[in-house]
């Protein structure tokens, strides 16, 4: 079994997937609505929003689309980064916090690994737990 991550925008799916991209690197397949052959409007899009994108860089198989679903109400979701690379990790942490809110900085904390907690430049949530190799 395998836990994947889809996001919804309104609107800004392909600003969000390509700044994901500049952060994790890898594939990026993006769809509109109007691309997909299906009657755009039917789901209240518009034709150049995103039907279905797909970000895929070694584990990472983030998914995103743009459309009805981004006018409900989510409950609060947050995407947690876990690895043991600190180099990479911290990498990541500064391209993903910038032009967002710090909630908790990278520190080293009492379990022993390295944790910190953020909202990224489009309102997602994030944390990260830097382990020991």
């Amino acid at each position: 079994m395998k836990l994947e991550v889809y996001l919804y925008f309104k609107g800004n799916c392909r600003e969000a997937m390509e700044f994901y991209r500049n952060v994790f690197g890898g594939d990026l397949n993006l769809t509109t609505f109007g691309e997909s052959g299906d009657d755009y409007r039917k789901y209240k899009a518009e034709k150049d929003w995103i039907m279905h994108s797909s970000l895929t860089e070694g584990d990472i198989n983030l998914m995103a689309s743009d459309g009805v679903a981004s006018s409900e109400k989510a409950s609060k979701v947050e995407l947690s980064l876990v690895g043991t690379d600190e180099a990479k990790m911290k990498q990541i942490f500064e391209k993903l916090s910038e032009g967002g809110q710090i909630h908790m900085p990278l520190e080293k904390q009492m379990w022993g690994d390295i944790y910190g907690r953020w909202t990224d430049q489009l309102g997602i949530n994030w944390s990260m737990n830097i382990g020991k190799a």
